[in-house]
């Protein structure tokens, strides 16, 4: 029996798509179709935040509720006109997807990508990061007033240091916030500024905020991300659909509404109609230095503290403690 398919016309391309009726969303009757018709509604405001940079695709082929798996590579029989960029992965070339025009995101979708995920940098310069991004995740019983609150304690460190942040929902249970910098620091010193600011921001609320990489330590807390800030790794960006069983939005917010804001209130549904009542919030990022919080760093380190714990699949690396899980670290 042949497969049901239909073709989508879109930047001047058309995109095949197969099982256009295949339901990603259960709880929403969302269909792969629908989520492909959504990126296109919102494509000018998501595209900004894709074009020039590699971007991993995560692979949802069983719909939001099935498990993903990630992908770098774009396969060898995908259309001629992509934009990839090649780079080394894992010591072997890998072949990334350069989201440029609203058929590439039609084209993923089909494959089954929900959310989008670039790197911080540009395919122009790998090597230094235009991006900072903080990323706030809610541990134990931590709410999302806990969130709210901790997101407000980092914009006010940020501001001391002369940057602007962008928050935005996560789109599943936290708040991400980005911050445009000038790339003139690599990935190592952008982590190392990250740090500086978790640390700050949990000096001044160590009740909410957390530092703490290992979840056996961090309690009710929320952990302030500061390894989403490694070499080559990727956060699902701003207007990504977030594979939740309401399609809830990774949507940005301004300041005076993160006190009020509701995850639910932003879904494939009602992020539209937002962007077409208040605009896009993220159109103005202006590129500022990381050297306020660089000195904090610096200050940090004088004052005999070390680095913290890095991914597991990264090398170890210097200065960074003992990287076992505290409850199984033999004494001595």
């Amino acid at each position: 029996m042949a497969k049901e398919y239909t073709v989508v016309e879109v930047a001047g391309r058309e995109v095949k798509v197969s099982s256009p009726g295949k339901v990603y969303f259960p709880e929403r009757g969302v269909t792969k179709l629908a989520l492909i018709e959504y990126y296109l509604e919102v494509a000018e405001q998501l595209l900004p935040h894709l074009r020039d940079r590699p971007n991993v695709l995560k692979r949802y082929v069983d719909g939001a509720a099935g498990k993903p798996f990630f992908q770098r590579r774009v396969p060898d029989n995908a259309p001629d006109w992509l934009h990839t960029f090649e780079l080394l992965s894992a010591g072997r070339p890998a072949r990334m997807l350069v989201p440029d025009d609203a058929a590439h995101l039609a084209w993923a979708v089909n494959l089954g990508v929900i959310d989008w995920n670039p790197w911080a940098t540009h395919i122009g310069d790998l090597r230094h990061p235009d991006e900072l991004r903080i990323d706030l995740d809610p541990n134990g019983a931590a709410t999302w007033n806990d969130v709210r609150k901790v997101a407000l304690g980092v914009n006010e460190v940020l501001s001391e240091n002369g940057l602007r942040g962008f928050p935005k929902t996560s789109g599943s249970r936290g708040i991400h916030i980005n911050v445009r910098i000038k790339p003139e620091q690599d990935a190592i010193s952008v982590r190392r500024a990250a740090l500086a600011l978790t640390r700050e921001v949990e000096r001044r609320d160590p009740e909410h905020a957390t530092s703490e990489w290992w979840k056996e330590k961090r309690g009710d807390r929320v952990f302030i991300d500061y390894n989403q800030n490694a070499p080559d790794r990727s956060v699902a960006s701003a207007y990504s659909v977030r594979p939740v069983s309401n399609a809830q939005v990774s949507t940005p917010l301004s300041w005076e509404e993160v006190p009020d804001a509701e995850l639910a209130d932003f879904t494939i549904e009602t992020v539209p109609p937002r962007i077409a009542e208040v605009g896009d919030l993220t159109a103005d990022m202006p590129a500022a230095s990381l050297a306020g919080l660089l000195e904090l760093a610096q200050r940090d380190e004088d004052a005999g503290l070390g680095d913290a714990a890095w991914p597991p699949n990264y090398p170890k690396m210097p200065g960074e403690p003992k990287r076992v899980q505290p409850s199984k670290a033999r004494n001595g």
